[in-house]
């Protein structure tokens, strides 16, 4: 089992510094791989990451909520939205994505679809090779 960052991630940043075992990658490009990524063949299921997201975004993946209740002012972040989101990570470095939608109070979303990119971050994308473009936001 692995823990999996859903499209509630805003980059946050602060779960990449808790992972024992390094497995948490920024994806990168940000209009293609929006989200921190986690590496489900290393990742050893500690959760010491879900207390560090600020933004409620990661689950242990058979916990994946395939309806998600927001509480409002949350932000989704996916390939093909077209939203704007500006903030600061853990670090006080600027975030800045074009990928996301607003959350109204009560709106449900599924996050299953969720899981998959994480898998294809490793698999079919750019995986740790990321590291090399992380400029820390």
């Amino acid at each position: 089992m692995t823990h999996i960052i859903t499209s509630l991630c805003v980059r946050d940043r602060g779960c990449i510094e808790v992972c024992p075992v390094e497995c948490m990658i920024p994806g990168f490009p940000l209009n293609e791989w929006p989200w921190i990524y986690i590496d489900p063949d290393t990742c050893i299921d500690c959760g010491a990451c879900i207390p560090e997201c600020p933004y409620a975004a990661i689950f242990p993946e058979d916990e994946v909520p395939s309806a998600y209740k927001a509480k409002g002012g949350e932000y989704i972040s996916r390939v093909g939205l077209t939203g704007h989101f500006e903030g600061v990570n853990h670090h006080g470095n600027k975030i800045s994505l074009d990928t996301v939608k607003q959350l109204a109070a009560g709106e449900v979303v599924d996050l299953t679809p969720d899981i998959k990119p994480n898998y294809d971050f490793f698999k079919n994308g750019p995986g740790y090779s990321s590291k090399d473009n992380d400029t820390g936001a």
